[in-house]
């Protein structure tokens, strides 16, 4: 039997009438190359010769809605701004248009919790590799609806195991990139394994982030401790812990390298995101942390970090 070809009214069609999962959880996107914002989660499409797609070239940031706010969403742009800079990309349009974009589409969606997620890529024009075959860049805006973690989340707190995975290059761990195959990795070996999230370290024994977040220690000596960001991602929310940490409840607070061991030692291990704030990881490669329970400044600094996320966020 031969493959159908139909005209393009027929093509839409189809598209308008084909299920998608996207269905359930998307509420409204927009999309630069169209200029407008759109509802209908079977029009929410990206062009296979965008760069984006079919060369990972391109860049990304995860924003949380929550009490109907954008939390942190300068410094999401600021970051967005800055890994397209690095990878040679001019946004399609001024950075503060962009940013009243993403408010006006979060508006629409009208989801009071939720995620946004944000897409620059280098542009539709080929399927080659050249970045001279993109004459403008692509903007995608996404806002989906959920729901906030449950209480039981920060009362129980996650397990981690140390990934296989080595941390990400200097030059890319610098940079929010599409090209995410090393966390997609991460995310399958903890399922496998059967705990929350894996960790990454580097080739001299640091430790570097889990798949999507950051992490860090208070050591035995009670010091907050974030590792240097040389084979990570500097996170807006592990920042922000730091100094909560260091100003809110008078800890003495640190970057530098962490070793393993000290993972053992230490008196909390912690996950830090912006739709987690601050989570414990009670248990790391099958052994408690201390009394392998969540401890008091896990649960000072989540309720520390939301309230400020909460103060600061961009109403919409």
């Amino acid at each position: 039997m031969a493959t159908p070809v139909i005209s393009s009214q027929e093509w839409i069609a189809k598209v308008q009438n084909t299920p998608r999962k996207a269905e359930e959880f998307v509420t409204a996107f927009y999309e630069h190359s169209i200029g407008a914002i759109c509802t209908d989660a079977k029009l929410l499409r990206i062009p296979l010769d965008d760069h984006l797609v079919h060369r990972g070239d391109g860049c990304f940031e995860s924003l949380t809605i929550a009490e109907s706010r954008i939390l942190e969403l300068d410094a999401h742009i600021a970051r967005l701004e800055h890994s397209a800079s690095r990878l040679g990309i001019k946004a399609p349009l001024p950075y503060l248009e962009l940013k009243q974009i993403i408010i006006d589409t979060a508006k629409v969606g009208n989801a009071p919790h939720g995620s946004i997620k944000l897409l620059m890529g280098r542009g539709e024009g080929g399927l080659g590799i050249s970045p001279k075959e993109c004459p403008v860049a692509s903007f995608y805006c996404v806002v989906t609806k959920g729901n906030p973690p449950a209480p039981g989340y920060w009362e129980k707190g996650i397990t981690a195991c140390k990934s296989e995975i080595p941390a990400k290059q200097p030059f890319l761990a610098q940079i929010k990139s599409t090209n995410y195959l090393p966390n997609v990795f991460m995310a399958q070996e903890a399922e496998r394994k059967g705990v929350s999230v894996s960790i990454s370290f580097d080739e001299d024994g640091y430790l570097a982030e889990a798949a999507i977040a950051n992490v860090g220690i208070i050591d035995k000596n009670g010091v907050f401790v974030l590792p240097y960001f040389k084979r990570a991602l500097a996170g807006t929310t592990a920042l922000m812990a730091k100094s909560i940490a260091e100003n809110d409840l008078h800890m003495k607070t640190e970057s530098r390298d962490i070793r393993e061991e000290e993972i053992f030692d230490a008196k909390e291990f912690l996950l830090f995101g912006t739709g987690s704030q601050c989570v414990a990881i009670t248990h790391y490669e099958g052994k408690k942390i201390a009394d392998g329970v969540p401890m008091e400044n896990a649960k000072k600094l989540q309720k520390l970090i939301y309230k400020k996320l909460i103060e600061t966020g961009t109403p919409f």
